[in-house]
């Protein structure tokens, strides 16, 4: 599926989907053992529709989530703020 296609579903059905897409994706692996698999192109290219349907939900799930305020970007520990030369 498209990425614009995926966007148009809702939570409940990506998760419903990637669950399918990964038990596909199991038994297309086992056939990869017994050499019956015809069309190897076919892992790759469920396994990125599943990736795919993950950084949507992922996507979901940061801009629902409330961002903190205040939220500075820290120098690491035991560096100096203003560093002498």
């Amino acid at each position: 599926m498209k990425p614009f296609e995926l966007r148009e579903l809702s939570d409940a059905e990506l998760l419903k989907r990637i669950q399918e897409e990964e038990e596909s994706l199991s038994n297309l692996r086992f056939q990869k053992v017994l050499s019956q698999l015809e069309n190897p192109m076919k892992l790759r290219l469920i396994r990125k529709d599943i990736a795919r349907m993950r950084t949507i939900l992922r996507e979901r799930q940061l801009k629902s989530a409330p961002e903190k305020k205040g939220a500075q970007t820290a120098a690491p520990e035991g560096a100096s703020p203003n560093p002498s030369k």
